[in-house]
């Protein structure tokens, strides 16, 4: 099995298309990674929990001393890394982001043990040439003592640079809608200025997020936020407003990654109750506008 958080041996993707079947087929060893309460506060302060001195309900995440971990802690755990970037997918990695994350919470993270990633690839979409292409994964984080499952991660990867190849067209999995009322609850969260050097330690070490000339090569004036990240900071802010800090209330939360978040930056949430344990939500950046997070969905315990 692999060791969580190692940072890959990243290639140029050698020219190479996409070659469909071999990369629909490509096999994933389990990761194992060990935590321990330092990791979990470590992703906590990733996602900006504890940079607001007025925000009572921040110190169990970060603090040892009757430490809670965060839902959204278990999809960095036996983190698989930048495997796009290795040089036999045939991926342009640089031109590669994230598309949409679906999540179901089983039980919370644990805070010091095993973790076990298994990783699979359920599906390559081919958009066409100068659309790029979409990757479905699916990743299920389990407890290595207890065979229990944490969480299951459901993401779609978009790939700009790689369409064109031949695979098939669909199906593209669909989205939810967004009512078009006003919303019930708006939440802001402050993005600080090192949050992306912070977050990269949890096991993601895509230099997109940390490199000035990669951020440059890939059309950003510099580097953005992870979009696991920007979920992070969501997720903390939905459990605020909807689950009164309880993070064991949490059940589901998908989003479709709309557009960068930069670090200074502050995020916006708007949320719609929908009954039942479930709402709605759309995040936006404050200070341009630009939804990063749309077509969201939570569901949670009343």
């Amino acid at each position: 099995m692999l060791v969580a958080a190692e940072a890959p041996m990243v290639g140029q993707g050698a020219g190479l298309a996409i070659d469909y079947q071999r990369l629909k087929s490509r096999q994933f060893a389990p990761i194992e990674q060990p935590v321990t309460a330092r990791e979990a506060i470590l992703y906590a302060l990733g996602v900006g929990v504890g940079s607001d001195p007025d925000d009572g309900q921040s110190l169990k995440f970060v603090y040892e001393n009757g430490l809670q971990t965060l839902p959204t802690y278990g999809t960095v755990l036996a983190y698989p890394g930048v495997w796009i970037a290795e040089s036999d997918t045939g991926i342009d990695w640089r031109q590669a982001l994230n598309g949409e994350y679906s999540v179901q919470f089983h039980r919370l993270p644990m805070i010091r043990g095993l973790a076990i990633g298994r990783l699979a690839i359920e599906e390559i979409i081919d958009k066409g040439p100068g659309r790029g292409a979409l990757i479905y994964t699916r990743r299920e984080v389990s407890d290595g003592d207890t065979g229990e499952t944490i969480c299951v991660v459901r993401q779609t990867t978009f790939c700009r640079a790689d369409g064109g190849f031949g695979g098939p067209s669909g199906p593209i999995k669909p989205v939810r809608e967004v009512p078009t009322t006003a919303p019930d609850l708006i939440v802001a969260s402050d993005v600080p200025l090192q949050a992306h050097l912070i977050y990269r330690l949890s096991g993601d070490p895509n230099p997109l997020h940390v490199d000035p000339a990669v951020a440059r090569s890939a059309g950003f004036d510099r580097p953005i936020l992870h979009g696991g990240a920007t979920y992070g900071f969501v997720g903390y802010a939905l459990l605020k407003a909807l689950c009164k800090g309880e993070p064991a209330r949490l059940r589901q939360l998908d989003v479709r990654f709309s557009a960068p978040v930069y670090p200074g930056e502050t995020i916006e949430t708007s949320i719609w109750r929908l009954g039942d344990g479930r709402a709605a939500f759309r995040s936006q950046v404050r200070q341009r506008g630009a939804i990063a997070l749309d077509n969201g969905y939570v569901e949670f315990q009343p």
